[in-house]
């Protein structure tokens, strides 16, 4: 499965959404007018991404905005990073 359909999955399972997985478009703003997601919503994602792939997104973190733009730049992120542990085990 493609990693922005995963996390898809995991923003609809996590925070509990009415919608499914699949209506949520890769570029869609996650904030404001598009998903709506506020940051209490950014942190329960962070910690199932922490859970589910073993990457720590920290609040402070200044890329936070970058990261939580969309699903693709959460899925690049998380592949990213995902992928830098696996080489570095």
């Amino acid at each position: 499965m493609p990693m922005e359909r995963e996390l898809a999955e995991l923003i609809v399972t996590a925070l509990d959404l009415d919608m499914a997985p699949d209506s949520i478009e890769p570029d869609m703003p996650l904030f404001g007018d598009g998903l709506g997601l506020d940051s209490i919503d950014a942190l329960e994602i962070s910690l199932e991404v922490s859970k589910q792939y073993g990457i720590e997104i920290k609040a402070e973190d200044e890329r936070n905005e970058h990261i939580f733009t969309s699903l693709r730049s959460l899925a690049a992120f998380v592949a990213q990073h995902s992928a830098t542990q696996h080489s570095a085990k």
